[in-house]
């Protein structure tokens, strides 16, 4: 009963319910990833979509599929044998917000981290 509470109100835990009955109607599947996302296109092929296994977090989309979704490439991942390049880095997602995120010299997030002490160098700008 509560994951179809969720579908209803709520956008961000996976599909609504409408996403869900277009996606029954409408929806072919096309492929999964690693992550067990699951990407369906219509019958004509023009509109492509992604069911997320999860929060609804775009950059859990790797990069083949990625090109797939925005018409880059006509050929999904699942029907070819896509294997990334030697230089390409695999795949990790957005860490913004989490314990994960870049935290540059200075931040007051860095843990362990102590800003360096004021010196008298500064003069406040007068007009």
């Amino acid at each position: 009963m509560k994951e179809w509470l969720l579908q209803i109100f709520t956008w961000w835990q996976g599909q609504t319910i409408g996403t869900r009955f277009y996606t029954w109607r409408q929806g072919w599947k096309v492929g999964e990833d690693e992550f067990g996302n699951v990407y369906y296109t219509n019958a004509d092929g023009k509109r492509r979509w992604v069911i997320y296994n999860g929060p609804s977090e775009p950059s859990m989309i790797p990069t083949g599929w990625h090109g797939w979704m925005h018409h880059r490439v006509d050929t999904p991942p699942s029907d070819e044998a896509y294997a990334p390049r030697e230089w390409q880095k695999p795949f990790e997602p957005n860490h913004t917000g989490t314990g994960k995120a870049y935290r540059p010299a200075g931040s007051l997030l860095r843990p362990g981290a102590e800003r360096p002490r004021v010196t008298g160098e500064y003069d406040a700008w007068t007009p």
